[in-house]
């Protein structure tokens, strides 16, 4: 059985780095994690081939030799998932379907013409897609009724990936978030009991990485690294020994919780283990909007005093940011750009509240007629809202665009992040000196061209600069990892100004709706008019 496994394009996204990659001649940030491990799942006497079309499109050759294509996506790569769905099928080919996105809305590829749906977690629901097509059966829908215990999930076959075309690797050791924000589809997916891997899995898949030739950063994808504290420490105790007995060959990166900053000896840990930045889930400094979405660990204590104690400990901050929730004040825009600024977070991804298929959220909007129609929820930070809100959706959109030029002001990107690595600790350990590619030097240089010659930046790039390199220079090549940052987001805002507006200008000419007023807001304020009456 010959196996074509093809992932589909994303947009233009904050995460996409286009300009970063650029500088060290690479094409994408990350590989397709969920491929490489669905083709470990399947018989090894099977053949695969991978192409990812973030690289490079499919062949005619690859088309004409696959028995089978499987295809898995988010919902961002919506548009080009259902595209090769249709090329695969004018082909002739068997086409079998997974990930977060079909298994959310399933009926969306069924209706493009996927013949296999193999939904939820591949441990349990790949088995009877193996039995299905030795069987002989041209379709067939495959879901799980529980969750899979991953311990048993094999290494992922990393061997398929064009490795110089990723900026990092992917690994991931647990599924599943123990908390209820409203919003957010990971629980929905994975469940609220996080379910890790052993440190032995783990770790095999790094030797597996490591073996292959593999040097630079790896992202941690777990969607909260910490969701099992007990078996992360577990982990990190071993990955420590690790890491040192082969000279820090990787740097790693991860998502993670905010209550992160209450436990200083996992802090530590992963700092000690070779991980270098951390991406938060803050949402918004308004306690009252925290609340109301069910993100509890965020009102716990003070969100800026726990983004210190993170970058102290030695971790760069990553923090996602929310506008649009319900009973929000105006304004909201701005006190997000004042708490980065307080803060001292170098980077923030920043988007339109979303309501994601089948999440609380949704749920709670369907029932209250909120949806709007032919309006798809998703994370790019080019879409409005997908829902009707409780204040004026342009008031929202307006502010949302003025916030997000201010937060990647060039001047004031490097004010932050010089003061965020000011501050920050420095490893303990120190990888072994060694010269640097070629690329990594021409990257550099561009980038002091840019930023230190030719931009209104120059006096504090080469000012920052220096003065890392005397107060905190064990942090200083991070640091300049760091501003080259803002390579990407320099043109990514103006992309976010200019679809965000045309949106709006569409969304006004066809007239603009009326906010959601909550009952319980309007019985108060029928109550209040009959009063004045």
């Amino acid at each position: 059985m010959r196996i074509l496994l093809v992932y589909p394009i994303f947009p233009k996204t904050f995460w996409s780095y286009e300009k970063i990659l650029e500088l060290v001649d690479r094409k994408v940030l990350l590989p397709p994690l969920g491929l490489v491990t669905v083709a470990a799942i399947l018989p090894q006497e099977w053949e695969f081939k991978l192409v990812d079309r973030n690289i490079r499109p499919v062949s005619e050759a690859e088309w004409e030799w696959a028995d089978v294509v499987i295809f898995s996506a988010m919902i961002v790569q919506k548009e080009d998932l259902l595209g090769q769905i249709k090329e695969a099928k004018q082909r002739g080919k068997l086409v079998a379907v997974g990930g977060p996105y079909p298994t959310s809305v399933p009926h969306e590829v069924e209706n493009v013409g996927a013949d296999f749906l193999i939904l939820d977690e591949g441990e349990i629901t790949l088995p009877m897609f193996i039995e299905a097509i030795q069987r002989g059966d041209t379709s067939g829908v495959f879901r799980a009724t529980e969750k899979p215990d991953v311990t048993g999930t094999p290494i992922p076959r990393f061997d398929l990936l064009e490795f110089d075309a990723y900026d990092m690797m992917s690994v991931q050791f647990s599924r599943g978030c123990p908390f209820q924000c409203e919003f957010c589809d990971i629980i929905v997916l994975y469940g609220r009991k996080p379910r890790t891997k052993t440190p032995a899995q783990l770790l095999a898949e790094l030797d597996c990485l490591y073996n292959l030739g593999w040097r630079r950063g790896v992202f941690m994808v777990d969607d909260n690294f910490i969701g099992n504290k007990r078996n992360v420490k577990l982990l990190l105790k071993e990955l420590k020994v690790w890491m040192a007995e082969h000279q820090y060959p990787f740097r790693f990166d991860t998502e993670a919780s905010i209550d992160l900053a209450q436990d200083p000896e996992m802090m530590e840990l992963m700092v000690e283990s070779g991980f270098a930045a951390v991406f938060l889930g803050i949402e918004t400094p308004d306690e009252e909007s925290l609340q109301l979405t069910k993100k509890f660990q965020n009102t716990r204590s003070s969100l800026a005093d726990a983004v210190e104690s993170i970058i102290k400990a030695g971790l760069r901050p990553m923090a996602g940011f929310i506008i649009g929730f319900d009973g929000e004040k105006a304004g909201a825009g701005d006190r997000i750009v004042r708490f980065a600024e307080q803060a001292a977070i170098p980077s923030t991804t920043f988007a339109m509240l979303q309501a994601l298929p089948n999440t609380a959220l949704w749920h709670r909007l369907k029932k209250e007629g909120r949806l709007r129609e032919n309006q798809d929820g998703n994370i790019n930070q080019t879409t409005l809202m997908n829902f009707l809100p409780t204040r004026p959706l342009e008031d929202i959109g307006r502010e949302y665009i003025e916030a997000f030029c201010a937060l990647y002001d060039p001047v004031k990107y490097l004010d932050r992040t010089y003061r965020c690595f000011l501050m920050m600790g420095a490893p303990s350990w120190k990888a072994p000196a060694k010269m640097p590619e070629w690329i990594i030097v021409k990257a550099l240089l561009i980038v002091i061209w840019r930023q230190g010659i030719i931009r209104e930046t120059r006096w504090k790039f080469w000012h920052h600069l220096f003065s890392i390199i005397k107060r905190n220079p064990g942090v200083a090549e991070h640091y300049l990892s760091a501003c080259a940052h803002n390579e990407h987001f320099l043109e990514y805002r103006q992309i976010v100004r200019d679809q965000i507006e045309s949106q709006l200008t569409e969304y006004l000419a066809q007239g603009t709706e009326t906010p959601y007023v909550p009952v319980a807001a309007k019985k108060v304020e029928e109550k209040t008019e009959a009063i004045a009456s």
